[in-house]
């Protein structure tokens, strides 16, 4: 698995608009902190007991199509911590282009408990969206 920075990732993406971009979030972070624009959402795990997907492979694999095990597939959570056991997962399953954006989303927490003020897709002033 590579491992990428915000920028160089939405540059990745750019580049390869054959990507998949997987928000594996959960759904409420998905819908309620918001997304990077054009990233579908997959859960990793969710709430209310926070276990792992079991079905996150084959869902992922769903998406991607036929060719899945060579499509590029971008990984983005909150802070990179879950996009990287994700990522982890689906080259077990044969995956062979697995990318994790690490900050994630909203990135580390600071001194004060917050994110959004280190690093991440947020705070690189990258496109996002919020339903």
């Amino acid at each position: 698995m590579e491992h990428l920075e915000p920028k160089a990732a939405f540059d990745f993406l750019k580049r390869n608009p054959d990507a998949l971009f997987i928000d594996c979030r959960s759904e409420m972070e998905y819908l309620f902190v918001g997304h990077p624009a054009g990233a579908l959402h997959v859960a990793w795990n969710d709430g209310p007991d926070w276990l792992v997907n079991p079905h996150f492979v084959g869902q992922v694999k769903r998406l991607a199509g036929t060719n899945h095990t060579m499509r590029p597939i971008v990984l983005i959570c909150r802070s990179g911590n879950r996009s990287n056991e994700a990522g982890g997962e689906l080259e077990r399953a044969g995956f062979t282009r697995v990318y994790n954006v690490v900050h994630g989303f909203e990135g580390e927490l600071n001194d004060q408990h917050q994110r959004n003020s280190l690093a991440g897709w947020r705070h690189d002033g990258l496109p996002w969206e919020q339903c």
